[in-house]
Formats: structure tokens, sequence, C-alpha cells
């Protein structure tokens, strides 16, 4: 598997791929994790890229050179006797990744995870320059010819968001098989153009996360009790992080824990500031034992981004640990199991609000919606989802003959 984000940064790429490699090797695969990382990792099944030195954004390590992580791929795929190359990202390891399999004539499956035009244009300085080098660069190492996309739709509206689609698709329609994990992202991919083979897979949780979030049982908002709320999430303008403090600020009797760090931290902390102390903590970036724990402590889950995310791997965590989850994209209820989750009626903080308030105000849903999410733990699982991802392997390895 070729990422440019792995561990021990955090992040919902990186679960995703812990997730793949344990259900994989449970099953008796061996899996090999390539990545740029701060230092060498003491997994012998972890290995190194080229990285760049002193310059991490939004705090990941960087994959450069791409040429040398290119011919450094080329040398460990062969070394160690790969037969498919999985890609998870659309960065320089990403590509070294494609490179590397071309020359070695192996099958690449590329999974998409997110909208990087949303990402970019939230997260880089400068987004309108940066992203035409950051695209200047990509295309320097993969044609963008293959993409055909459809500026009409909203989210292609301007030329830095035809610019990242552009960048995705031809990326997509270079492997030969992608990976989506939700419905709606991938109906937009095939919108702009991906005509590569495509497979809608759900994410899982692998069995060591099931086994430390234990048996839970149902929530329960007893009388007299605060309601309590966990928003978990990259602090950044993308997830929407102030829409819950907002949010939280309406709604008296309410205690929230926030959990993860990101550009967005300050403007965080300032529109907290007004909240009494025991109203909200922000615990900042946190390894995934400390979410499942205040997961443990909360009534309710709730997510904010909006037109952003694909399939948040913190909502499959909500699930199986017996949370209600509010989100206020739309487009995430394809993920909520059923009488287990709710949109909110707006996705701002008045509509946030409105849900949180009716759950406070009517505790017996709480308790139907968490007896809901754990009757859908089972789809959550990795091992769910194992057998799929093996024959999407297997059609790619046909694929490539």
């Amino acid at each position: 598997m070729v990422t440019d984000y792995y561990l021990p940064t955090l992040g919902g790429v990186q679960t995703v791929i812990k997730a793949h490699r344990e259900a994989l090797e449970q099953a008796g695969h061996e899996v090999f994790v390539f990545a740029p990382l701060a230092a060498e990792s003491d997994d012998p099944h972890v290995v190194r890229l080229p990285t760049a030195r002193g310059f991490a954004p939004d705090g990941y390590p960087f994959t450069w050179p791409p040429q040398a992580a290119a011919e450094s791929l080329r040398r460990e795929l062969r070394a160690r006797r790969v037969e498919l190359v999985h890609v998870h990202t659309e960065m320089f390891a990403a590509l070294a990744g494609f490179d590397a399999a071309r020359a070695l004539g192996l099958p690449v499956v590329q999974t998409m995870h997110g909208r990087i035009d949303v990402y970019t244009r939230s997260v880089l300085p400068l987004p309108s320059v940066t992203t035409m080098l950051l695209a200047a660069m990509h295309r320097h190492r993969m044609s963008h010819g293959r993409a055909r996309l459809d500026p009409t739709a909203p989210y292609a509206g301007t030329r830095m968001a035809r610019r990242m689609w552009r960048l995705m698709v031809s990326q997509a329609n270079h492997a030969d098989h992608v990976v989506v994990p939700s419905a709606h992202f991938a109906a937009k991919l095939v919108a702009q153009g991906v005509q590569t083979p495509l497979t809608v897979l759900s994410n899982g949780l692998e069995a060591s996360v099931l086994h430390a979030v234990g048996s839970p049982e149902p929530r329960e908002l007893r009388a007299g009790e605060t309601l309590r709320v966990v928003w978990c999430g990259r602090l950044s303008p993308e997830k929407r992080p102030q829409v819950f403090v907002d949010a939280l600020r309406r709604l008296p009797g309410t205690t929230a824990e926030m959990l993860g760090d990101g550009v967005a931290r300050r403007a965080v902390s300032a529109a907290a500031a007004d909240l009494p102390d025991e109203r909200l903590t922000v615990h900042g970036a946190v390894p995934q034992s400390q979410v499942l724990d205040a997961m443990r402590r909360a009534h309710v889950l709730v997510s904010t981004s909006l037109d952003f995310d694909n399939q948040p791997m913190v909502i499959l965590e909500g699930i199986a640990s017996g949370l209600p989850v509010i989100v206020t994209d739309p487009d995430l209820a394809e993920m909520l199991p059923d009488g287990g989750g709710q949109v909110t009626p707006t996705p701002d903080a008045a509509g946030l609000a409105h849900a949180l308030r009716g759950l406070k105000d009517a505790p017996d849903r709480i308790a139907a919606m968490s007896a809901a999410a754990l009757a859908h733990r089972a789809h959550v699982a990795q091992d769910t989802h194992r057998d799929a991802l093996l024959d999407v392997y297997r059609a790619a390895m046909t694929a490539a003959r």
C-alpha cells in the first residue's frame, strides 16, 4: 500500500490503511506500507520513502523528491516481491507508486478517499497559486489527458476546483481499478469522467479496534443528566469545527469534547472563548484509543463537515461504540444505520442546535438510536468487507495481464 499519510500522524486515510492491513494479514496475506515518514519505522512492513526535511504541510511528512521516491519504490517492490500496488492518495508518494508499478508491470488499485479540491482550497496558502503549481507538478509525472470534466457541476464551477478534479479523475483513470467508499463520491467521479472499473466498497474497523470498543450498552440520558456530545476530526475549515462551537453556545445544559488538531485550532479556541470552562474541552490531537474513550463518555457524536467528507472513519467508530450520529451533510446519510442517525434540518449552527435539542428533550430517542447503531455494528467491521476488497484485487490483476 502506498500513501502520502501514515501513522503516527492521525487521520482517516491512516486509519483505513491500518484496518486494511490488519484484516488482510489475518487472512494470510503479506502487506507492506510505503509512505513518507519523519523517521524510519521500527515495523519492518512499513517502509519510509524519501521525505522532505523541514517541510510538512498541515503537519504531514512530504514525499520528496519524486524521482527518488519512484526509484526507491521500484527497488523495494521488486525486492519484496510485491504483486499489486494499492494507492491511497494523490500526492507524490502516490505518483511514485504509479511510476514504480508501471515499470514493474504491476496492477494498481486506487482508493479515492476524499475531495482534494475542497481540502486544497481550505488548507493550502494562496490556493489559487499553490493548486496551479501542484497540478503542474502532478501533470509532469502523470498525463491529465484522460480527464473530461463537466464544468456545469456545482462543485466544479471554479477554475481552481476543475484543476483539482482533473487531477483526481486523471489519476483514477490511470489505475486498473478504483475503490470509492461512498456512493455519493463515486457518482461525482463518474460524472466527471472516471472510466476505470469502479467499486463502491465501504471502509471498516479492524478486529483490534472493535475489541478495544468492547460491548457497549445502549446510551441513556437520565433525568437531570447533562447531554454529552463528542466531535472528532481535523480542526480545519473544511470540517467546519466552528459550526459545532456555535451550536453548543445555543444549547445550555450540554457539554462537549473536541478531539483533533489543525490549522483552525486558534479560530476554534477564539470561538469558544466566551463559553464556561466546563462546557467545552478541546483535547487536540490524540491517539485512537483516547477517541474511543471519549466516545464511551458521550451520548451522541456530531459531524459538521459539508460537501467534503467521503466516509469518515470516526462515524464508523461512533456506530461501533453505540453512539447516535448527527451529521450536517446530507451526503453522509447513506452511511447512517436505519434509526441510528439524523441529518440536521439545515447545515448551519442553528440546524445542529435544533437536532441536539430534539435529542435532549426526548431521551428515549437517544436510547432507540443507540440500540439501532449497535445492531448495525457488524456492518462497520473490516472483516465484513475484506473478501470484497480481495475481489477487487483479483479483478485488477486480471485486467493488468
